[in-house]
């Protein structure tokens, strides 16, 4: 196989750009730097198709390395011929490879081998032949033996049938045609193991839809109420249409030995082929469904990382709590922690709200405190209505947000808090992680595990090599779009920089302690174990603002840095202009000279040239300021009970899964909106159509207070719409609810998915 050209064709891309990808690849260039810095060589592959790409190239990789071992293996048995070279060679997957080394595969001790050693095999080929004038019975009389254990006739046909059976089992071609069947025909069915008993599964208790159409979310719920015990799952498959599939290939007459040939091949299917084949594909859909969740997961991660930064802001963090009392921290614009307490605002022994509103309008005071942040924790419904009632006593502009701590108290209680807050308890740490989630998402949940931010569904069933590699990618992806200042990042925020390690990351922040700030990005040649292959990679994802070079304070590599002096000069400018904001006007000074006519003449692509005019008009620019900034309140808060039906509220679009969104609108519980109420046109995903931290305007349609779920609609212009719709073929034209609705399995309720989201997002 020609790994190069097949990619190209799986990606739609031209070879060059997969040869020059790979050839990166292979010299161990990352990913974040390949997408900024070689955007010449690869076409402009953006970081999640280079991701893709690498991804499909480790597997097809391994795919032809497995091809190698069952080449070698079977050769050495001296059974390989031209026809299992050539299927070895057109398999396009590791499943079709290992059926094909099915039979040469060695095997633990079966009926078929135990026959085989009886010296049964050849019985076995005479009746497979299926001649009109062999009788089997007469053909078996000859194979009888005491000493081998086929005391008579019976036993002897019934060994063979064994190994007619273990054969058709092996068959690659047959169980391709089966799984194929299974894949497009066949149907999952769920049943619970106590009808009884009262689980988040009741919706799968009598259950059952096509294999090809059941959802991902829907598979992995299946999976999980299995793995508790609550559903005993299956596979079905039409037996006829199975069996056909066997007997057309191995039935050649209708005379004794086809009829014995029959039994083996019905057998083979039931005892052998089916169970295994069931396996197989309950294995592929879950890890199908397990990979899309975990790009659903990348993808929230993505956004959630992505957030705006609440910048020049004093914060204040509430850490809420009943018994050990709510844990406040200050933090400044730098994250700097300037002063932490403990109130007592929530019901509990300690309760004083008099006292505690007194403790936090001095700190407002004292250090012009312009945001709370509260976590969303325990005891959050309460803290933010005490921060409700304190807003409106004080004259201060202050708003708020409830932000999500997941994670936090895995965070506090880790040695890398314990090195940055010696001083601090815990729960203290809490607090000011909370402040800067705030203040600076990114800076502050890069130290914690990807998979503990709560963004995700069944993220603890993932696979979780495959999910930390995924989440690790998406992290080190958005450190290096954002890029970060040199003289202020933690060793956390360093280490996923492009070409740094955690060591060298340390070594840079001991660096910078010992000798100061970093006044220039060549000073890092000076950090040990940071040779010029790592500053290659890294250096342009790490700002230096005021320091010697004004380029060091831009995205423009160092390698780049005499086309950006050409450049300047090109158009009118001076070094010091990026400084000053000068250089501001320069992509209108490079049109009238020409793009193209400076690409040529300075020697470097138009992308690279695009990027560098980019950089110089905004030294220093952050990707997240374009974003809408953070959703904060001033002590409008509402509670569950205050909602009706028809209400219309803004919120924030706090985590995305299969089957929906949920919201944020300020009462605490997030509302579900399904994936049937996002929009009007049909969409297979959530995703398709907002993300996480996204802001949405939502309509209240249904708000249970026994369980405390609300349920939301996005569709705000149905009304509009449906007088506006035009008629087709006389009929009306299908929501885009009605077509979600249509593609859901027949009998199957979605309101019943939409309802069950609640519990399986508590699960």
């Amino acid at each position: 196989m020609d790994i190069n050209k097949t990619l190209a064709q799986e990606f739609n891309l031209r070879q060059e750009q997969v040869d020059n990808t790979i050839e990166l690849i292979d010299d161990d260039k990352t990913i974040p730097f390949i997408a900024r810095y070689r955007k010449e060589l690869t076409g402009s592959l953006d970081d999640q198709i280079l991701r893709e790409l690498h991804d499909r190239l480790m597997y097809l990789r391994n795919l032809e390395k497995r091809k190698e071992e069952i080449r070698s293996a079977i050769t050495e048995q001296d059974k390989m011929t031209p026809e299992i070279e050539n299927a070895i060679s057109t398999a396009t997957a590791l499943v079709e490879v290992e059926d094909i080394y099915r039979p040469f595969k060695p095997k633990r001790r079966t009926r078929a081998s135990i026959a085989r050693e009886k010296g049964l095999e050849p019985l076995a080929a005479i009746i497979m032949a299926q001649e009109n004038s062999t009788n089997p019975e007469t053909e078996a009389v000859t194979f009888i033996s005491e000493e081998k254990g086929v005391e008579d006739i019976k036993t002897a046909i019934q060994g063979a049938m064994d190994i007619i059976a273990e054969d058709i089992s092996d068959d690659a071609d047959v169980r391709k045609k089966l799984r194929s069947a299974v894949n497009e025909k066949g149907e999952i069915i769920s049943k619970a193991t106590d009808p009884d008993a009262q689980s988040v599964y009741m919706n799968y208790y009598e259950y059952s839809e096509p294999v090809s159409k059941v959802a991902n979310h829907r598979v992995l719920a299946l999976d999980r109420g299995e793995k508790e015990g609550f559903l005993k799952i299956s596979l079905t498959l039409d037996e006829s249409t199975a069996t056909d599939i066997i007997l057309n290939k191995y039935i050649k007459s209708n005379n004794s030995c086809g009829e014995i040939v029959r039994a083996a091949a019905e057998d083979s299917y039931k005892r052998l082929i089916f169970p295994s084949i069931e396996r197989e594909i309950r294995s592929e859909m879950t890890a199908k469904a397990a990979e899309d969740s975990i790009k659903v997961f990348a993808s929230n991660l993505r956004q959630l990382l992505l957030q705006p930064p609440l910048k020049n802001s004093v914060i204040l963090g509430l850490d809420p709590g009943y018994r050990t009392g709510c844990k406040v921290a200050v933090i400044d614009s730098t994250g700097k922690v300037l002063d932490t307490n403990v109130i007592y605002c929530t019901p509990g022994p300690k309760t004083n709200i008099e006292y505690s509103k007194k403790i936090l309008k001095n700190l407002i005071n004292k250090h012009n405190v312009t945001t709370i942040s509260i976590g969303n924790g325990t005891a959050s419904r309460e803290t933010e209505q005490f921060a409700a009632e304190l807003i409106k006593e004080i004259p201060q502009q202050i708003s708020y947000m409830v932000v999500s701590e997941a994670g936090a108290s895995v965070y506090s209680a880790s040695k890398l808090a314990a090195d940055e807050f010696p001083e601090y308890d815990v729960s203290l740490r809490s607090a000011v992680s909370i402040a800067r989630r705030l203040q600076d998402p990114l800076a502050e949940l890069v130290k914690i595990e990807p998979k503990a931010m709560g963004v995700g569904q069944y993220q603890h069933d993932m696979p979780q090599a495959r999910m930390n590699d995924a989440l690790s990618g998406v992290v080190e992806d958005c450190v290096n779009s954002v890029g970060v200042d040199l003289n202020t990042a933690s060793h956390s925020l360093l280490s996923y920089i492009s070409g740094i390690n955690s060591t060298v990351a340390k070594n840079i922040v001991a660096y910078r302690e010992e000798n100061g700030r970093f006044n220039d990005r060549k000073e890092l040649m000076k950090v040990p174990k940071l040779g010029k292959k790592a500053f290659e990679q890294c250096a342009g994802f790490l700002r230096v603002r005021e320091g010697k070079n004004p380029l060091d304070n831009t995205a423009v590599h160092p390698e780049s840095y005499n086309a950006a002096s050409a450049l300047l000069t090109e158009c009118g400018f001076t070094l010091a202009d990026i400084s000053n904001g000068r250089a501001a006007g320069i992509s209108e000074k490079a049109e009238v000279v020409g793009i193209e006519n400076i690409s040529a003449k300075l020697e470097i692509g138009i992308p690279t040239l695009t990027d560098i005019i980019s950089e110089l008009k905004k030294p220093g620019r952050d990707l997240r300021d374009e974003l809408p900034p953070p959703l904060l309140r001033n002590g409008d808060i509402m509670e569950i009970k205050d909602l009706k039906v028809g209400m219309e509220l803004v919120g924030t679009v706090r985590n995305i899964i299969d089957f929906g969104a949920f919201v944020d609108i300020g009462v605490h519980e997030d509302g579900l909106v399904h994936v049937s109420e996002i929009c009007s046109r049909y969409i297979k995903h959530p995703l398709e159509a907002v993300k996480v931290g996204e802001i949405v305007k939502t309509r209240v349609i249904d708000v249970d207070l026994k369980r405390n779920r609300i349920s939301l609609t996005m569709r705000l212009n149905d009304e509009e719409e449906k007088k506006s719709e035009k008629k087709q073929n006389g009929k009306p034209k299908k929501s885009g609810k009605q077509k979600y609705e249509k593609r859901e399995k027949k009998g199957f309720d979605a309101n019943k998915i939409h309802n069950s989201a609640f519990k399986i997002k508590k699960k």
